[in-house]
């Protein structure tokens, strides 16, 4: 990576996603999602720790954070030093996830699987960590079934991933995460009030790790 690159990257995009993902509909959203998370928790791509706030310390022991951004990491120390619950970074990648099998109760996504690389080596990896009666909860933005939106998200994607931190409007991620294995229990779909279509389109919901045969 180029000087400026990682000047963007580090310095000025974690500003950019700390701000867009933390407007009041994104955050009204967020409020419904991560209070239902339990026990030990993985958070993939914490970012600047926006959901700290949501967590109830009542039902969460530990959250791991995972985040391979320093800038970001960076960012949080306001949000970390608010939090009501213990948090300890993890500063690795979501396909590289450092710990055991069948470790924690819940794992949260909120607007990552967009943005991670490799997301079946990510999904394998949650799916791997998650105690076997785990749940994955997830709120996502991703692919529209609506023609006209899907068509814009589509052109506008490989623009879109080199300023926006290789986020990508156009994954159809409950199809992923069924792809992955996780047997989705729950899922809404809106698009957020006032955002731009293209960029707005929900995937709101649960998946539970398919049980073993005994």
């Amino acid at each position: 990576m180029c000087i400026r690159d990682s000047f963007y990257d580090e310095r000025i995009l974690p500003h950019l996603i700390d701000y867009s993902c933390s407007v009041g509909q994104v955050m009204k959203l967020r409020s419904q999602v991560v209070p239902k998370a339990n026990g030990t928790v993985l958070e993939v791509g914490m970012g600047s720790g926006i959901n700290l706030e949501f967590y109830n310390p009542d039902t969460v022991s530990l959250v791991y954070g995972l985040e391979p951004s320093e800038g970001m990491r960076r960012k949080a120390q306001a949000n970390l030093a608010k939090s009501r619950v213990a948090v300890e970074w993890l500063d690795l990648p979501g396909e590289q996830i450092p710990l055991p099998d069948n470790s924690v109760d819940t794992v949260l996504l909120t607007f990552t699987l967009c943005t991670i690389p490799d997301w079946r080596a990510a999904l394998d990896q949650m799916k791997r960590v998650l105690k076997p009666d785990g749940e994955l909860l997830f709120l996502e933005h991703g692919e529209s079934p609506d023609e006209g939106v899907c068509k814009w998200q589509h052109r506008i994607t490989p623009g879109w991933k080199k300023i926006a931190g290789g986020c990508h409007l156009n994954r159809p991620i409950a199809e992923l995460i069924r792809e992955a294995g996780f047997e989705i229990t729950e899922l809404e779909n809106l698009y957020v009030p006032k955002a731009p279509k293209f960029a707005g389109y929900i995937y709101k919901g649960r998946a539970r790790k398919p049980q073993q045969p005994s």
